[in-house]
């Protein structure tokens, strides 16, 4: 006699993990959407502190979406005979029931591999990613409240560490469902090993997984849009001028840039895709140029790169960041005047940004 394992008792265990997991994906998701496309009322109100905040949302972001998706493959597994059953439709409740089912696992299959192909770039599909994964992400939030209010009384009945009715029967008689959780646990905490360490800097040397490492690239930092694919890599010091707009706009040199205050600060660049690592920046607070241009305390600012093409190669920034002494045009990285690829001759850096919003290669400032 051999334990079944495709039980409710075994579906609801794995289904609460699975959830706790949709739901801190889930948040912290709409977190990264608002602050990379904040609408028109956010803008102006989006915090700059803590700095390490958009870091810490955006990783666990990432590391909470690969750890769902061997929990969704072992909850699939659990409830596939019942997926199949006939006739397919019993009653109101049952058709309410299946079919919050086939879009929840449409859904969450969507969601967590499309999400995984983000994190490598890869982009094997003919719509923009960003909109439609927001989207589908209120779509599976509602799939999954649905399906909880239809499974409820189920859910209630199998949630303890006892169930009514069930048996547990010794190990040596069949694979016991203590051992599939086991299982199911250590292949969500090997993938997070091997993946965390992208974001979670002190786990770097288990980082075996993940699309980036946080130590591998130019200057000891990764690289998503190099120059060459900007096609900015012919900057001139020279020629290259910096242009603020405001009630007084003026145009800087390198060099007359250089000869301001300079201030280093140690701010992560971390990205969409999970990974981030902490640097030393030097350059000019960013508050110093518009209040040169004569932009009030608190301004918003307009960056424009010299990227010709781009979804960002023009980026807005909200007061909260611009007044933030921690905001600077960097010139400098780790000492080192910045390379091309890391935006050469000046980028943005500011506290909890994604880092597509950390504009390299600056060219304009217009204060707004």
């Amino acid at each position: 006699m051999k334990l079944n394992l495709h039980d409710a008792r075994t579906a609801t265990s794995i289904g609460r993990w699975l959830g706790a997991a949709i739901v801190v994906c889930f948040v912290t998701g709409v977190i990264s959407h608002y602050v990379q496309l904040p609408p028109d009322w956010l803008a102006g109100a989006l915090p700059s502190r803590p700095s390490w905040g958009y870091r810490f949302t955006q990783g666990l972001h990432v590391a909470s979406g690969i750890a769902a998706i061997p929990l969704l493959l072992a909850k699939l597994w659990t409830v596939y005979p019942r997926l199949f059953i006939w006739p397919p439709l019993r009653s109101v409740r049952h058709a309410l029931e299946r079919a919050s089912v086939a879009v929840l696992v449409g859904a969450a299959i969507f969601q967590l591999f499309s999400g995984l192909l983000n994190t490598a770039q890869w982009y094997p599909w003919p719509f923009s990613f960003v909109p439609v994964h927001f989207a589908v992400a209120w779509l599976l939030l509602g799939a999954l409240v649905l399906h909880l209010a239809v499974k409820y009384p189920e859910i209630k009945a199998h949630w303890g560490k006892r169930s009514p009715g069930t048996l547990e029967l010794p190990v040596a008689e069949g694979p016991d469902r203590r051992s599939l959780l086991t299982g199911v646990a250590a292949a969500v905490g090997a993938v997070t090993l091997t993946t965390v360490g992208q974001s979670f800097t002190p786990l770097k040397r288990f980082d075996l997984l993940a699309p980036r490492h946080p130590d591998h690239g130019e200057q000891g930092l990764p690289v998503n849009r190099t120059a060459a694919a900007a096609r900015v890599t012919d900057v001139s010091a020279a020629d290259w001028r910096l242009t603020v707009l405001g009630k007084y706009s003026y145009e800087l040199t390198l060099d007359e840039l250089a000869a301001m205050p300079q201030h280093t600060v140690t701010l992560p660049i971390a990205c969409v895709e999970g990974w981030s690592k902490s640097a030393d920046w030097t350059g000019v607070r960013v508050r110093d140029l518009l209040e040169r241009a004569g932009a009030r305390p608190g301004s918003a600012v307009r960056v424009v790169s010299l990227e010709r093409r781009g979804s960002y190669r023009v980026m807005e920034m909200g007061g909260g960041y611009t007044d933030d002494p921690l905001t600077l045009l960097a010139l400098r990285l780790g000492g080192r005047t910045l390379s091309p690829d890391h935006g050469y001759p000046a980028r943005i850096i500011a506290p909890n940004r994604p880092g597509v919003l950390q504009t390299k290669w600056v060219t304009r400032m217009e204060a707004m």
